[in-house]
C-alpha cells in the first residue's frame, strides 16, 4: 500500500493518495515529472547501443539478432503504454504488467547474445524507479537475476556448469542493483521529506502572514472604534444636547440664548469635521496638532464649560512643552492618551454625573528618578453606582493606558462624586 511518506520511484507515489494534500502532491510532483524525462532517453539510448552493439559484435547469429531485437521493441512498445505513464501516475498495476514483460523481455534477448546483458543497466533501475514498496522492487530484481543467469546459460546450451559459473557473478549484479536500490530509495525519500518540509514551512509561513494581517486588522478596527467613541461620537452628543438646548430657548423666547447654543453646535461641528479628517489621514489628534497637551485641556475645558454651563477648574502645573516634542510626559503617545482619557472622563460626567464642577489636574509625580505624568479628573456629582461595569468608553481608556505602560484607576471621590486618575510613565512606550 502506498504511503504519504513514499517517495516517487522508492516506493511512494509523487501524487497524492485519497485525502493527501493537492498541493503537497503538486510540488513533489513537478520536479519528478522532469526527472522522468531523462530516464525515459536514458533507456531509449541504453537499448538502442545495446542492439547496435549487438549488430557490430558478430557472436550473435541472424536468427538470435532478430529475436533479440524483436524482444528489445516488445519491451520498448510496452513501457510507451505501460512503463512510462506508470512512472508518472504511479500506478502499481501498469508498474508491474510492464514489470513482467521487462523481465522476460530481458531474459530472451540475454539468451541470444552476451551483449545483451546492456540492458541489464537499464532494467535494474527501471525495478526501483516504477516499483513501490521497495520490498518490491527487491523481488523484481532477484527475479529479474535469476531469469538473467538462466538466460546465460541457454547461450550454451543450457548446462549446469555454465549455470553454475554464471550464478555467482548474477548474484553479484544483484547485491549491488539491491544495495544501490536501497540507497536510491532512501535518497528519494529524503529528498520527499525535505520538500514536504519545506511545503509545510511554507504553508505556516502563510498562515502566521494571514493570522497577523487578520490580527492587525482587528486591532486597527479597534483602535479606530476608540478614536470615533472618544471623539466624533462624543461631539456628535455635544451637538445634539446644544441644538435641543437651542431649540428650548428658541421656543421661549430667547433668541441671544439660541444663538449662543448655535455658535457651540457650530464650533463642536467644525472640531469634529477636523478629527475625522485626522483619523482618516491617521495624524496626531487636532487639539494636539501644534500645541501643548497643557493648551489642549485647556480647550477642552472652555468647551465643556461653554456646552453645560458646569465650570471646570483646570490645574496643569509643569506641563508646558508642545506636544509634537513629547508634551508633557516625554512621549507624543502618551499625551494622546492623557487627552483622551480626559475626553472621556468629561463625558462621562455629562451623562452620568450631574456635576456642578469638575477639576481636572495634570502634573508630575517623582518616583526615585524616574516621574510619572498623572492626570486626576474629579466631579462632585451622583458618584458611582453600585456594581459599575467598564462601559465601551472606560474600556477603551484602559487599552490606550495599558498600551504606553501607564494605569488607570476610576474610583469614588472624597467628597462624593468620582475620581478618574491616569498615570503614565514619562518614557512609557508600547507595552
Amino acid at each position: 500500500m502506498t504511503t504519504a511518506d513514499d517517495a516517487p520511484g522508492t516506493g511512494g507515489g509523487a501524487a497524492a493518495g485519497p485525502g493527501a494534500d493537492d498541493e503537497l502532491a503538486r510540488v513533489t510532483a513537478d520536479p519528478w515529472d522532469r526527472q522522468v524525462v531523462w530516464w525515459d532517453v536514458g533507456f531509449v539510448l541504453i537499448v538502442l547501443l545495446t542492439a547496435s552493439a549487438m549488430a557490430l559484435g558478430g557472436d550473435t547469429d541472424a536468427r538470435g539478432l532478430w529475436t533479440a531485437y524483436a524482444a528489445m521493441a516488445v519491451m520498448l512498445v510496452a513501457y510507451a503504454v505501460w512503463g512510462a505513464p506508470a512512472a508518472r501516475s504511479r500506478d502499481q498495476r501498469r508498474a508491474l504488467a510492464y514489470t513482467v514483460v521487462l523481465i522476460v523481455a530481458t531474459a530472451v534477448a540475454v539468451a541470444q547474445g552476451g551483449l545483451a546483458t546492456f540492458l541489464l543497466f537499464a532494467s535494474f533501475t527501471q525495478l526501483w524507479m516504477l516499483l513501490e514498496p521497495p520490498r518490491r522492487a527487491v523481488v523484481a530484481s532477484v527475479a529479474l537475476g535469476v531469469a538473467t543467469t538462466f538466460a546465460i546459460a541457454a547461450q550454451q546450451g543450457f548446462d549446469v556448469p555454465t549455470l553454475i559459473e554464471a550464478a555467482p557473478q548474477m548474484g553479484i549484479a544483484i547485491a549491488f542493483s539491491v544495495l544501490l536500490g536501497l540507497w536510491f530509495a532512501a535518497t528519494m525519500r529524503r529528498s520527499e521529506e525535505r520538500a514536504r518540509l519545506l511545503h509545510e514551512l511554507r504553508r505556516a509561513q502563510a498562515e502566521l502572514a494571514e493570522s497577523h494581517h487578520a490580527a492587525g486588522v482587528t486591532a486597527e478596527r479597534e483602535r479606530i472604534a476608540r478614536e470615533i467613541h472618544d471623539t466624533l461620537a462624543q461631539g456628535f452628543t455635544s451637538v445634539v444636547t446644544q441644538a435641543q438646548a437651542a431649540t428650548a430657548a428658541l421656543d421661549r423666547g430667547e433668541q441671544d440664548r439660541a444663538r449662543e447654543r448655535l455658535v457651540v453646535v457650530e464650533q463642536t461641528a467644525r472640531d469634529n469635521l477636523a478629527e475625522a479628517r485626522a483619523l482618516v489621514a491617521a495624524f496626531a489628534p487636532v487639539p494636539l496638532q501644534g500645541s501643548t497637551l497643557a493648551e489642549a485641556l485647556r480647550r477642552l475645558a472652555d468647551r465643556f464649560t461653554a456646552e453645560t454651563g458646569t465650570p471646570v477648574l483646570l490645574d496643569v502645573a509643569g506641563a508646558t512643552a508642545p506636544a509634537r516634542a513629547g508634551g508633557a510626559t516625554g512621549h507624543a503617545a502618551a499625551d494622546v492618551v492623557l487627552l483622551r482619557a480626559a475626553q472621556e472622563a468629561l463625558a462621562n460626567v455629562r451623562r452620568h454625573a450631574g456635576a456642578r464642577s469638575v477639576t481636572i489636574r495634570l502634573t508630575r509625580d517623582a518616583d526615585f528618578g524616574a516621574p510619572d505624568v498623572r492626570l486626576e479628573v474629579t466631579d462632585d456629582g451622583r458618584g458611582l453606582p453600585p456594581g459599575q461595569v467598564d462601559g465601551l468608553g472606560l474600556a477603551g481608556m484602559r487599552e490606550r493606558v495599558s498600551a504606553v505602560g501607564g494605569t488607570l484607576t476610576v474610583e469614588p471621590g472624597e467628597g462624593g462624586g468620582t475620581r478618574v486618575e491616569v498615570h503614565v510613565p514619562v518614557s512609557g512606550g508600547a507595552a
